[in-house]
């Protein structure tokens, strides 16, 4: 589907302005990030999600509105998945409470430029390459069965070969220098500790997108639907993890519910070419399968002493 330069130019725009407000207004000094400003600012990007679906609704029709709420719902709930990364990543270097959201901003900032970028591939790969897209779909079912036998997330940093990479090129101090990410030293430009760790939350994510990507190109293929449901999806990420972090290892059945997410819309893939399963079908099992796994976490419910183990577990 053809959209006009000027849609993609105003939304983009619109972002932009929503970034900027959020670092240069309500985030000019670094402070620790409270529950409750938190929840208000998770509160504010799923009105503004809903109240875009509402506008495509509007002026595209009914099944374009379902592909992007369903898209926004599997992009969302698959990115609560980088809370747990972002927990363990930011225990693993002591970061600070307070130079976190820097941190998640420009992380999420990249994650959207990155994303951009995959979507148009994705999308080209798919009508020039028909075939690939049995690739995609026996991907993200493997992913989704490997996530199911998955029991707890270990983060090592250290061997990521992007970070190698980086240290072996940019000299690096080993003491946090307020929130900034590069000082210079001996007339020397170098990178302190919260530059490596924008690194990490880079490349992490550029992992997740390998799944998410793939995920929502099972739904539609409309490159705007697809980059405005990604985009509403992230950029309430960095709230919603200051607003849940602290409770996100409760949810200790949720890997299961996006197990089942991920293979589903991996089977959509596969047997698009000789069954198309409606999008409200879609859009019904991803919330059912978010619902029951949470559920499911809340009923049965870890003993004390088996969250403090999980809490002691070496990263």
């Amino acid at each position: 589907m053809d959209h006009s330069f000027i849609l993609w130019t105003v939304f983009n725009i619109f972002i932009i302005a929503m970034l900027i407000i959020d670092l240069a207004v309500f985030h000019k000094k670094d402070h620790e990030e409270s529950i409750k400003e938190a929840l208000i600012w998770t509160g504010v990007w799923i009105v503004l999600s809903l109240i875009f679906g509402a506008g495509v609704y509007y002026y595209m029709g009914t099944q374009t509105a379902l592909d992007y709420y369903t898209g926004y719902l599997i992009e969302k709930s698959l990115s609560v998945d980088n809370i747990f990364v972002f927990l363990l990543v930011f225990n693993y270097f002591k970061v600070p409470a307070k130079y976190q959201h820097k941190v998640l901003f420009w992380g999420i900032f990249g994650a959207l430029v990155m994303r951009f970028f995959f979507i148009f591939t994705g999308v080209a790969l798919l009508e020039r390459f028909h075939w690939i897209i049995y690739i995609f779909g026996g991907f993200l079912v493997y992913t989704g069965i490997k996530l199911a036998f998955e029991k707890d997330k270990e983060v090592q940093p250290d061997q990521n070969p992007v970070l190698i990479l980086v240290r072996r090129f940019i000299p690096t101090v080993k003491t946090y220098y307020g929130s900034h990410f590069f000082i210079r030293k001996m007339g020397k430009l170098v990178a302190t500790p919260l530059f490596v760790v924008l690194v990490v939350i880079e490349t992490t994510d550029l992992v997740f997108a390998l799944d998410s990507i793939p995920a929502i190109l099972a739904i539609t293929r409309d490159e705007f639907i697809v980059y405005s449901s990604n985009a509403f999806a992230i950029l309430g990420l960095r709230a919603l993890y200051f607003a849940v972090s602290g409770i996100m290892r409760l949810f200790h059945y949720l890997h299961y519910g996006l197990s089942a997410i991920l293979v589903f819309v991996g089977i959509k893939m596969l047997i698009a070419e000789f069954y198309h399963i409606p999008t409200p079908y879609a859009l019904g099992f991803v919330a059912a399968s978010l619902t029951i796994s949470v559920v499911a976490s809340i009923m049965d419910p870890l003993e004390e002493d088996e969250v403090i183990e999980k809490e002691r577990q070496p990263h």
